[in-house]
């Protein structure tokens, strides 16, 4: 499609074409996706005004996580659960900036879907004015709430990220293609930007926080040495403190991000149903790959809401010489 004619393609217009493809479709889905749309704008306008309306800094509250609330990261988390209240077919909401799952009950019982977020990610770089973003995954509701979530990454039905940099894009999956909309300030709109996109199976980008190295357990750094040695294939670093950002890159470009486990803290860092789980959708749907190193991240069932797993995830070349350093 050429560039002038794709720029009116907004994303509800988008999502109702998607959705005639499939005769089935009742258009519930549909109605999610242009909420999260609705999110994205709400938190990309925060983002605009936050050195200005005083919303940098803490809160002074520590999350379930032990870290500290950044205003943003409060902001972000409210955002996203009001503007579920009002779509009744959602039932539940977890996010990373909550203990428990947030029920949303309507009167008339329709619910059929659970969200998963992560309001702000890399809000280390909210005080800096760095590249930001949000992460999320749709699931079927199907009986409780905790079992509805704790399925393996292979049963979400939609997943995607915002990211908030000098555009705001909102890239989601709804198993059809990984499909990317800028935000366009004049009209208020999301517009297509890039449909059904391909990652190179062999790529040009390495992203990973360098300063741990001593800390990796030894496959890591093992990996870590074979794609850095002089005689090996030249790769550009890129490591910005937003997984999303390093991600979008990798989408387009290929290569790898890592963050694996450590020798004292063999969880891994990252959280599996809001940050990996969908980024993994994300990158299969567009011909990458995704794992701990050990085994498919699509395919590891959680056994906590707020599980963390080692991470990679990048083309497919690449992964495959992840989990080779560590068999």
């Amino acid at each position: 499609m050429p560039r002038d004619q794709k720029k009116h393609v907004t994303l509800d217009r988008f999502l109702v074409q998607r959705q005639q493809a499939f005769p089935g479709a009742s258009g519930e889905l549909t109605r999610v996706i242009t909420q999260l749309g609705v999110v994205a704008k709400i938190i990309s306008n925060y983002m605009r005004r936050a050195a200005l309306e005083g919303l940098l800094g803490l809160t002074g509250e520590v999350n379930v996580q032990g870290e500290e609330v950044k205003k943003l990261d409060e902001l972000g988390n409210t955002a996203f659960v009001e503007a579920f209240e009002y779509v009744d077919i959602v039932g539940a909401l977890v996010s990373e900036e909550l203990e428990q799952p947030e029920t949303i009950s309507s009167d008339d019982r329709k619910e059929k879907y659970v969200v998963l977020v992560d309001p702000i990610d890399g809000s280390s770089n909210l005080d800096v004015d760095c590249v930001i973003g949000s992460i999320f995954s749709v699931r079927n509701l199907k009986g409780a709430v905790e079992q509805s979530i704790l399925q393996k990454g292979n049963n979400q039905i939609a997943a995607g990220y915002i990211m908030y940099g000098t555009s705001t894009l909102l890239v989601y999956t709804a198993g059809d293609g990984v499909h990317t909309f800028v935000l366009d300030e004049q009209i208020g709109e999301f517009v297509l930007d890039h449909e059904v996109i391909h990652m190179p199976h062999h790529g040009k980008i390495i992203s990973s926080n360098f300063g741990n190295y001593s800390k990796w357990i030894q496959p890591a750094r093992d990996f870590s040495d074979s794609i850095v040695t002089p005689e090996g294939q030249r790769y550009s670093l890129r490591y910005s403190g937003a997984l999303v950002a390093d991600l979008h890159q990798i989408l387009h470009r290929g290569g790898i991000y890592f963050y694996p486990q450590e020798e004292k803290r063999p969880e891994g860092k990252l959280r599996l149903l809001y940050e990996c789980a969908p980024l993994a959708m994300i990158a299969e749907q567009a011909g990458g790959a995704s794992t701990t190193g050990e085994m498919r991240v699509m395919d590891i069932r959680p056994s906590a809401i707020h599980q963390r797993i080692p991470f990679a995830i990048g083309s497919k070349y690449e992964i495959e010489k992840y989990e080779q350093a560590f068999k």
